[in-house]
Formats: structure tokens, sequence, C-alpha cells
């Protein structure tokens, strides 16, 4: 065997959860070590979006909202789900229109993420959005969004002090920091 190869050995998989959005797996599994296991595997049914709008000052802006599966308020980039239908870029200009009324004309793709990956397949995609027009915001109807604007610096401080804890947010605003040398 080489270091590409699967060592897990999938002896049973069943489905314990489905609904539109995510599918729930438990698997028996032969573990490599050999030893008898379990698996319990999160599939999202959509691809994860995220956006950082920047200005020509390097300021950005954040969302807050309270995270049902947190019970917490979270700061974070523009974010949403797409489907793996849709364009990667054509998802993010709508998902940063919706959240902010944000539109912007010039476009970065940062690249992907897995966001855990030793419990989900969820990916992650990251963009850097500039050149911008402010518009009204059309968020969803679960969604309660407070905008923030601040320096990309200040989102930088906050990813440090974990005011900022959401994954994608933190990859992708650490990431245009260092493209611009903050």
């Amino acid at each position: 065997m080489n270091d590409f190869e699967n060592p897990w050995k999938i002896i049973e998989s069943r489905e314990v959860y489905d609904n539109p959005w995510v599918n729930i797996r438990h698997e028996n599994v032969i573990k490599p070590n050999g030893e008898d296991g379990i698996y319990g595997i999160a599939h999202f049914k959509l691809k994860a979006i995220a956006v950082i709008p920047l200005d020509e000052e390097d300021n950005t802006w954040l969302v807050g909202q309270y995270r049902y599966p947190l019970k917490e308020y979270s700061w974070e980039i523009p974010m949403g789900g797409g489907s793996f239908k849709e364009d990667n870029l054509e998802a993010a200009k709508r998902e940063l229109k919706e959240e902010t009324g944000i539109i912007a004309s010039n476009w970065t793709e940062l690249g992907k993420l897995h966001t855990s990956n030793s419990v989900t397949d969820e990916v992650g995609f990251m963009f850097l959005a500039e050149n911008l027009q402010f518009g009204e915001a059309e968020p969803d109807d679960t969604e309660i969004l407070m905008l923030k604007k601040v320096s990309l610096k200040e989102a930088v401080r906050m990813v440090m002090n974990s005011e900022i804890t959401d994954s994608l947010s933190i990859a992708t605003i650490l990431k245009v920091a260092r493209l611009k040398g903050i």
C-alpha cells in the first residue's frame, strides 16, 4: 500500500439522517490498524461560498448573525451555499449581493478548503471581490443579518483574538491579508 491508498475498509454503510442540505451516514469499518471501528460522516449537499469584499482603502464588510448550531452570535465574511451545478463565481456574486447589497466588478478566486475533513466532506471556495458598488441586501428568510465595516487589519485582529471563529472566514481573511501585505 502506498501513502495515497485508502487504508480504511467499509463493512457496512447506512443513512441515519437526510434533509435537503445534509446527509448523515453511520459506517462500520476496519480501521487502518486492522481493528473494527465506526465512523460518522456528514455529507453536505451544497458547496460553501465565501467572499471578502475589499474597497480601495482596504476596508471590508463582516456579516453578523446568530448561528443556530453554535448557539451563539458569529461575525463572518459574506458566505452561503451553492449548488454543485452552479458556477462558483456566480454563486459568490449572488451571495455577496444577497447578504450585503454589494456588487463587485473585479473578482479573484482564492482557492478551496475543506471545513472539517475528519467528519465532513464539505468543501468551501474563497473569493476576493473588489471595485465595489453598493445597493440593497436581499437576505434569505432564515437570516437576520447585521453588517459591520472594518479595515482588513481590524478583521485580522478579530481573527487573532478569536472574535471571528468561522473557518472559511479565517482562511479567507488571512489569505487576503497576506496577499495585500497586511
